[in-house]
């Protein structure tokens, strides 16, 4: 996974507070977990701040012009239909808006090698370039915090362990949302004050 991890963030230098930072927290939905055969079903942004207020908020199904059957994937996961998909943006024009929300943010999500890996995939076949600054991968974070791996850094466990929840998983925006508003707990936990301290948790 390559993604820039600049110097100096695009609002301010290394002392910017974290309050400051923008982050774009991101979420997909997919058919499955390869990124060679399987695609993007949704995309979820929330784009919030360090302190933890929200910016704006985005989420859009993926339509493609056509899909094999049963390749929609896991219904009973995702509860995603064709119907649904049909009201959806094209890949271009998704990835295209994903790029216009991102910029002069630190990509994050929860999982970011997976989100990623799928985007990136669209990326290259549609001759997109995203524009990572980052990433931030709050699964990472909340690992670190316990490097003998005695809890479940699911999602919804690292929320719930802050008092967090979402009574829609595995949709892209909720999931999204969950990730926003863990991320100023995890980012306190690890005393990260500056976007330089920020910075040493990319990758």
């Amino acid at each position: 996974m390559t993604a820039a991890v600049p110097t100096t963030h695009l609002n301010g230098g290394p002392t910017t507070s974290i309050d400051n930072v923008r982050f774009a927290v991101v979420d997909t939905e997919t058919t499955g977990l390869s990124t060679d055969d399987d695609r993007v079903l949704q995309i979820g942004v929330v784009v919030v701040r360090g302190d933890g207020s929200v910016e704006r908020e985005f989420v859009t199904y993926v339509r493609r012009l056509t899909w094999g059957v049963g390749h929609v994937g896991a219904f009973h996961i995702h509860g995603i239909t064709r119907r649904q998909l049909r009201s959806g943006m094209k890949p271009r024009e998704a990835l295209e808006t994903l790029n216009r929300l991102i910029d002069g943010c630190v990509f994050t999500a929860h999982n970011a090698k997976f989100d990623i890996g799928f985007l990136q995939s669209d990326s290259t076949r549609l001759e997109v370039p995203l524009k990572l600054t980052g990433p931030l991968c709050t699964l990472n974070l909340s690992r670190k915090l316990d490097p003998q791996r005695t809890m479940s850094h699911k999602l919804k466990d690292v929320a719930a362990r802050f008092g967090k929840s979402t009574d829609r998983p595995h949709d892209a925006l909720a999931d999204a949302q969950l990730t926003a508003a863990v991320l100023p707990d995890l980012l306190a936990a690890h005393r990260v004050t500056t976007y330089a301290e920020l910075a040493s948790h990319f990758g």
